[in-house]
């Protein structure tokens, strides 16, 4: 029996039948090749409707939105708190991503099952990896993936999101460039505060201990040096593992001891109890936080892990 490929006519209608059987919104619905986009409601006459954007996780999707404003639609398929390393796609995401005019993933081996999924969807739309263009540290055999967490390596995220927004809206890339524009000014802002308390601090109180090897471009951004299990996570390490951690936190006398939000904390209260020293707060990772939490936006997120660190080790 014939199979239909990804991408094929059939392959869409029945995407198309399935999403207008789950009632999905009319903007994630698969469009005939070639059809233009209905106008959505409220639109001005004339205007391009929002663009679809799918991001791999939620914190490209708050990018998205901060130099999109109102003129793209912005799904994360690992939302807040959720661990993108452990994801499973999910038949809904091939729907999403079917719909899509813009797909932004990290790269970098973050997100390494979006190619997958993009291609068992059978989009046809911009693919965008975010970290284009970006020096990464290196991370045992591989890169390091976390480059969001460097303000510097950051607006290189954010000049790629405007340049492809930009190609597919050209009347509206003005708008792009100046939203991009103002994030980077509150950013810097974010970072000068940041570099002015921990700078204060002296070089050898900047030790900490995190849950997981996802803060390289943190500490190399502000002087920190993060001590992580060697295994990368602390809630895959061993007896052993965890044992030469608190030698390794005695010898090199780590200040504080942090958890991740998506990670489980006890552990690391194990090992804080060992070792004297003291739990200093929850930093956001991978994901933000829930609407209304301490990291619920990009910006957010930095402010809090600065200032979470800054207060820790001043302590």
């Amino acid at each position: 029996m014939h199979r239909a490929s990804p991408g094929s006519p059939t392959r869409r209608a029945i995407l198309a039948a399935a999403l207008t059987a789950l009632g999905a919104p009319r903007a994630l619905r698969a469009r005939p090749s070639g059809s233009a986009p209905a106008s959505g409601a409220g639109d001005a006459p004339g205007a391009a409707p929002p663009l679809q954007v799918v991001a791999s996780f939620s914190i490209l999707a708050d990018l998205v939105r901060e130099v999109a404003g109102a003129h793209a639609e912005v799904h994360a398929l690992v939302g807040p708190d959720a661990d993108a390393h452990v994801y499973t796609p999910r038949p809904s995401d091939l729907l999403r991503v079917l719909g899509a005019d813009l797909v932004v993933l990290n790269g970098l081996g973050f997100d390494g099952w979006m190619p997958r999924l993009l291609q068992t969807a059978g989009h046809r739309g911009r693919v965008l990896v975010a970290s284009d263009g970006i020096v990464a540290r290196r991370q045992g055999r591989g890169h390091d993936p976390h480059a969001w967490h460097d303000p510097a390596r950051v607006r290189r995220y954010v000049d790629n999101l405007r340049d492809a927004m930009a190609s597919l809206r050209p009347a509206e890339a003005p708008v792009f460039a100046g939203r991009a524009e103002d994030f980077v000014r509150r950013l810097a802002a974010i970072d000068a505060q940041a570099r002015q308390a921990l700078q204060a601090l002296p070089r050898e109180r900047r030790r900490v201990l995190s849950s997981h090897e996802a803060f390289g471009y943190l500490g190399e951004a502000y002087g920190i040096d993060f001590v992580a299990p060697a295994g990368g996570a602390l809630a895959e390490s061993s007896a052993r593992d965890v044992a030469a951690l608190i030698r390794l936190v005695r010898h090199e006398r780590v200040q504080a001891l942090f958890v991740e939000n998506i990670a489980d904390r006890r552990l690391l209260e194990r090992i804080a109890a060992e070792t004297g020293a003291r739990i200093g707060g929850t930093l956001y990772s991978d994901a933000l936080s829930a609407p209304g939490g301490p990291a619920d936006s990009y910006l957010a997120l930095m402010a809090h892990n600065l200032r979470t660190l800054a207060s820790a080790l001043a302590g």
